[in-house]
């Protein structure tokens, strides 16, 4: 290989793709976006008011409406001497929002079954919470039957709800509050970013080499460089566009998350932390797991009682307890070699077709690893040191991907530098054979390629 051509073609390769409008638009658009996102996130959870139900009930067991008390937004009347039919016909006259019919009692099965009629959906919210309570209501009437004094006053006080206070140890015995829930959104957005960006730029090296192949620009090109040479060019080119475009990425989302913070104002802001529920809706978690992250108590030393604290407080604790200099040395280390992995192994597919429909069947070997990273991955936050996931980290096809997920659980030093080492050694390995098939495939024209063609061409000298 001749280093002085592989940079004449870097350099062209790169600002080539730098000055395209599709670049730039895709550059400055993607943080905007980002930005916008959130700002109407947080206008809509700060002024979203939500809609007031008023439920007419026809308890017919006798045991449901005591239970069934009234909210905010739910106001529940009882309604159980009227016909539920003639309540349902003429429900806009009543002027209620929806009917709640509760069968009979069931005394066999101890029992009673609920029906919820409404002209408009009701929601998941208002059906879970309504069959909590109805469920609270059969019960005490489950335990009342077995006749024993204040058993319902007993149950109640053998009832426990332990919060689990999670702590990491340092070499030198030190604590430090560690929340799972954090751990597993780390984890899963290092993942999902670079097995993206790997799809993404790597496809873009396959796509450049078809064009300039469908072009015949590329027979002008082998008649200056060796193949080799231009096949490293371009996907060394594509992968410092692709940094560039990442690092652009983060210093706009940063400077246009920080100018929409300043204009949706601090009192949003205060509100939207301050109201658990609307967060956990927001972060797809659930108020009770909102609550559980909130539990978490706070680290402290050796002869303190350590004292409950705040959601972000426990959040931003935990964040500042993952190994951030590992993590960035890593994640850049495995993005390349990744990056340089399949995207050889895409200059190569790109090389033996001439249309991107040509290369869907030539593509399954490359995307599977990549679909099988992705579902490991799913499983790294729930048992980070199972063998499915350990195996998936050292795997070179899959490291790139299960191993940044792995990190912030903590990993032995020598499994993080022999998954490098084997992943480097994969690459120079598939960059030879990639080499191989771009030499050949890259002047072949009119004949759709095959993987018996492409076994040939590595056969070749």
């Amino acid at each position: 290989m001749d280093f002085r051509i592989i940079k004449t073609v870097i350099s062209r390769e790169y600002t080539t793709r730098v000055k395209k409008k599709s670049f730039l638009v895709t550059t400055f658009l993607v943080p905007i976006l980002f930005a916008a996102m959130m700002v109407v996130i947080f206008l809509i959870m700060g002024n979203t008011k939500e809609r007031k139900m008023d439920v007419a009930v026809v308890d017919q067991s006798g045991i449901v409406m005591p239970h069934l008390s009234s909210g905010d937004r739910v106001t529940y009347s009882d309604f159980s001497t009227e016909n539920p039919d003639s309540i349902k016909a003429h429900l806009k006259d009543y002027g209620k929002t929806a009917l709640v019919v509760v069968s009979p009692l069931d005394t066999v099965k101890k029992t009673v079954s609920v029906q919820a009629y409404s002209k408009d959906p009701l929601g998941v919210e208002f059906s879970s919470s309504l069959s909590s309570k109805v469920d609270d209501a059969v019960e005490e009437y489950r335990v009342a039957q077995y006749g024993i004094e204040n058993l319902t006053q007993i149950m109640e006080e053998v009832k426990s709800n332990v919060r689990i206070s999670e702590y990491t140890l340092d070499d030198s015995g030190k604590e430090s509050v560690s929340e799972s829930g954090i751990y597993m959104i780390v984890s899963m957005l290092l993942g999902i970013i670079i097995w993206m960006f790997i799809m993404m730029f790597g496809g873009q090296v396959m796509s450049s080499v078809i064009e300039e192949k469908s072009s015949r620009v590329v027979e002008v090109l082998i008649s200056s460089v060796k193949a080799v040479d231009l096949m490293f060019g371009k996907i060394i080119g594509v992968a410092l566009v692709a940094l560039t475009q990442f690092f652009l990425w983060i210093v706009l989302t940063v400077v246009l998350t920080s100018a929409a913070s300043a204009f949706i104002g601090k009192d949003v802001l205060k509100s939207f932390s301050g109201n658990p529920e609307m967060m956990a809706q927001t972060v797809g978690m659930t108020p009770e797991q909102m609550e559980a992250i909130g539990g978490v108590a706070a680290a402290a030393d050796t002869t303190a009682v350590a004292e409950p604290q705040g959601e972000m407080q426990t959040i931003m604790a935990t964040l500042s307890n993952i190994p951030w200099t590992r993590l960035i040395i890593s994640f850049l280390i495995f993005f390349v070699l990744g990056y340089l992995l399949y995207a050889s192994l895409y200059a190569a597919i790109g090389s033996a077709a001439e249309s991107v429909e040509d290369t869907q069947q030539l593509q399954i070997p490359v995307t599977i690893p990549l679909m099988i990273a992705y579902m490991i991955i799913l499983m790294a936050f729930q048992n980070p040191d199972s063998g499915v996931v350990v195996w998936g980290s050292m795997i070179p096809f899959t490291s790139p991907i299960v191993m940044l997920a792995r990190i912030p659980y903590g990993v032995p030093m020598w499994q993080l530098v022999l998954s490098i080492v084997l992943l480097f050694l994969t690459f120079l390995g598939c960059a030879w054979l990639s080499a191989k098939i771009y030499k050949v495939g890259i002047l072949m024209f009119g004949k759709k390629s095959t993987f018996k063609d492409l076994w040939n061409w590595l056969k070749q000298k």
